[in-house]
């Protein structure tokens, strides 16, 4: 399967995902779902819950094949860190 191309800024992308994460789905939460990831559609708004986050990322592209989807974990509330920030110079 091919890659779906990202259609927005990083900036835009995470604001439209965060946004969606806290109106569509937060709200219907339980705390069975403490541990699972959201993979929601940041177009749509369409979204899967799973404890992995990739049977939830594959589930959505069955139903949407060209979702733009922003993954985070319902607890943590990011699924990966990028970049070096905060370790200062130290791994």
């Amino acid at each position: 399967m091919a890659a779906t191309k990202r259609r927005y800024a990083k900036e835009e992308f995470a604001r439209r995902g965060d946004a969606l994460v806290e109106s569509k789905v937060r709200p219907h939460l339980t705390a069975a779902d403490e541990d699972k990831f959201v993979a929601i559609d940041i177009e749509t708004g369409e979204y899967e819950l799973d404890k992995n986050e990739m049977n939830a990322a594959d589930r959505l592209r069955k139903r949407i094949p060209a979702a733009q989807i922003w993954l985070v974990h319902v607890t943590l509330g990011y699924l990966h860190r990028f970049g070096g920030h905060g370790l200062g110079g130290k791994l």
